[in-house]
């Protein structure tokens, strides 16, 4: 163990946190009783934070860490961390992209078959019986279906990949045109109004919050499904379930929610939503390497830290 004082700000798994408390001095905010007592102790020491990709990190916490060099998020998502209050005060910021990539990518390919050809609600036909009294109603064919993606960040792009693989048209709308061969639309109303499936992609924060809302949704309209893999800020829940509830739209595939893990009730009386826990990069494999990014982003930084006091030392 070194004397670098970490503070973790979010519950972690085993195979991140015990190379952390190995390696560091780690004081636990998540789970502190009394949070202000601990950072009133160790705070003057606090040196990194690790947290979640769904974390909130407070200015005035960060006040409190006069020391602070880095905050290390174990996410892709860093939406949660005040970034231009960090780049003022010269903090570090890293996440872990890349990683995750293919299994949030798959989830969102997921959602697609699931609310498309139906295959949540064909799962409770059969387990309710239903199946011996009655036929399953027919489902939406896929190929030839359209896909509009907000957002063709690496995420976007593996999305696209795998849809325009599937034989379903890709389209995209973000903040530039790229050079991509899929088609770009200038507005996200515009792009809604063209496809079946509208797919969330695109990152979380101030910049994007409640850009799918009440207008969009009535561009995607009767036939269009939304589909949310990314942030549940981005879509203005409250227009979504009206849109779902009154027919506004056509269905909804959703991996992330707005004040997780709290879903409105209304959500889950209706047949042609499909819900998930979040589970984007759930898998062993990913949250593993996940873990190992977020470790080796302190690493990397405090070993850079050391050199550059040994070089000043020197000198």
């Amino acid at each position: 163990m070194n004397d670098i004082d970490i503070l973790v700000t979010a519950a972690l798994p085993r195979f991140l946190r015990e190379p952390l408390d190995a390696d560091y001095r780690t004081h636990d905010y998540a789970a502190a009783d009394n949070r202000d007592a601990l950072v009133a102790r160790v705070g003057p020491r606090i040196r990194g934070i690790v947290q979640g990709g769904g974390t909130v990190t407070t200015t005035s916490l960060l006040d409190a860490l006069p020391a602070l060099e880095i905050i290390s998020v174990f996410g892709v998502g860093y939406d949660g961390v005040p970034t231009a209050y960090c780049r003022e005060r010269g903090v570090r910021v890293t996440n872990t992209p890349d990683v995750l990539t293919d299994d949030v990518a798959d989830v969102a390919v997921a959602l697609i078959l699931m609310t498309g050809r139906g295959f949540a609600r064909a799962d409770r036909f059969v387990r309710e019986g239903e199946w011996t009294r009655r036929s399953l109603p027919l489902a939406t064919k896929l190929a030839g279906k359209s896909v509009g993606i907000l957002g063709l960040g690496r995420i976007g792009k593996a999305i696209a990949k795998r849809v325009d693989a599937m034989g379903m048209r890709v389209c995209y709308t973000g903040r530039t045109r790229q050079d991509v061969p899929y088609r770009h639309v200038p507005s996200l109303e515009a792009l809604a109004s063209e496809v079946d499936f509208l797919v969330v992609a695109c990152p979380g924060g101030p910049a994007t919050r409640h850009l799918v809302d009440a207008h969009v949704l009535a561009a995607l309209g009767a036939k269009g499904t939304l589909v949310n893999i990314a942030r549940g800020s981005i879509v203005d829940e409250n227009a979504l379930v009206r849109a779902l509830t009154e027919g506004t739209i056509r269905g909804a595939g959703l991996d992330v929610f707005e004040n997780e893990p709290h879903v409105p009730p209304a959500l889950f009386a209706l047949d042609n939503v499909v819900l998930l826990p979040h589970v984007g990069s759930a898998t062993h494999e990913t949250r593993k390497a996940m873990a190992d990014l977020c470790k080796a982003n302190l690493d990397a930084w405090f070993a850079e830290r050391k050199v550059l006091t040994l070089v000043a030392e020197l000198q």
